[in-house]
């Protein structure tokens, strides 16, 4: 498979969302999705974007939805915005963060159509499970976010995690699980969500989903 070159910071700086600290004594303003997207299209994320399969994907059947790919690893968050500039997607934008911290401290109440979560790192000694991305306070965050009626989609083709991730969705009282509303095995390449899924049916290993929505949402009070 041939390797794709990284174009230049200048020409990827429109897919590139950058994250300054904020100035001294003030908290990082919230996104706007207006000044980001240049639209009002609905918005959806995607933590944990890796080499950007996903977003390819999910960017060219949806022209008329804005992507946010979130990655903590900067060289994959570049060649993602490569393969995004290459084919000039502008409803796409790549950041290089923590998504715990990105959720919780940047993106306003109800503003996002769809949380996409697949293959998150397991983490597999249980001394490094407090690094896990599934947490109660990431489903929490995922909730909030969310407009009623927007979806959480999430996979993993790690079982003990699945249930952990399953048992966390189903403890949040803003979502509501949907059995069976996650897509089935793909027929082909096309179809895949990410390199992990790809790699997980090559081998034969089973791929676990979980879909969920958000419902009876009441706004946060302000003071």
């Amino acid at each position: 498979m041939r390797r794709s070159t990284r174009l230049p910071l200048e020409v990827l700086a429109p897919y590139v969302l950058e994250l300054g600290p904020p100035a001294p004594g003030q908290t990082a303003p919230l996104f706007d999705w207006r000044a980001i997207f240049g639209n009002d299209n609905p918005v959806e994320i995607e933590v944990g974007s890796g080499k950007g399969l996903f977003l390819l994907t999910a960017a060219l059947a949806q022209p008329g939805v804005n992507f946010l790919g979130i990655e903590i690893v900067r060289k994959y968050q570049l060649f993602t915005a490569t393969r995004m500039a290459k084919r000039s997607l502008r409803n796409v934008r790549v950041s290089c963060a923590d998504a715990r911290a990105l959720l919780r401290e940047r993106v306003r109440p109800a503003s996002v159509q769809a949380v996409h979560v697949y293959f998150p790192d397991p983490w597999w000694k249980k001394r490094h499970h407090k690094r896990r991305v599934f947490t109660a306070d990431f489903v929490a965050s995922i909730e909030r976010v969310l407009v009623p009626g927007g979806r959480l989609s999430a996979a993993t083709d790690v079982e003990s995690y699945f249930h952990v991730m399953a048992d966390l969705v189903r403890a949040q009282p803003g979502l509501r699980e949907q059995p069976g509303s996650e897509p089935q095995t793909p027929a082909n390449d096309v179809g895949y969500l990410t390199n992990f899924e790809r790699k997980a049916q090559l081998v034969g290993k089973q791929v676990y989903r979980i879909g969920a929505e958000r419902v009876g949402f009441t706004m946060p009070r302000t003071i």
